[in-house]
């Protein structure tokens, strides 16, 4: 993820969450957060997708990942998966972990695909609505 790129990921945030991040948001991960890692999915030169973690020891936790609903269903949203397990991989992390909406089974259905595992909840995390998130964990060592 660059500069020039958040432009376009305001549009996939605005289409993909109750509540977006700020630009300011993602202006600090990129400069500031020397934790954060951040890729993004094009398609003809515009951004149609993104996700981000923080690297934090041997752990890797996704931040968000969203693909324009334009582009859904084409498995963008697992090939981008696999790209972030892979950059945390390639820089030590042996475990990821994310919070997922209870009621998103279909990203709970690919994140159980890609070897995550229901581990715990967190009542009331999503400050829009309240819904439980579900925590998942995934072992990166042999993906």
């Amino acid at each position: 993820m660059e500069m020039r790129d958040l432009d376009d990921i305001e549009v996939v945030e605005k289409h993909s969450f109750a509540i977006p991040w700020s630009r300011d948001s993602f202006i600090n991960e990129m400069q500031t957060n020397v934790f954060a890692r951040y890729l993004v999915v094009e398609s003809e030169g515009r951004v149609i997708g993104y996700g981000g973690m923080w690297l934090v020891v041997d752990e890797a936790h996704i931040t968000n990942i969203a693909i324009h609903p334009d582009f859904r269903g084409h498995g963008l949203g697992e090939k981008l998966m696999r790209a972030l397990m892979f950059v945390a991989f390639e820089s030590g992390a042996a475990h990821m972990t994310l919070e997922v909406r209870r009621s998103n089974t279909p990203a709970q259905r690919l994140y159980e695909k890609l070897t995550f595992k229901a581990e715990g909840i967190r009542p009331g995390y999503y400050t829009d609505n309240g819904e439980d998130a579900i925590i998942m964990w995934a072992n990166l060592s042999g993906q």
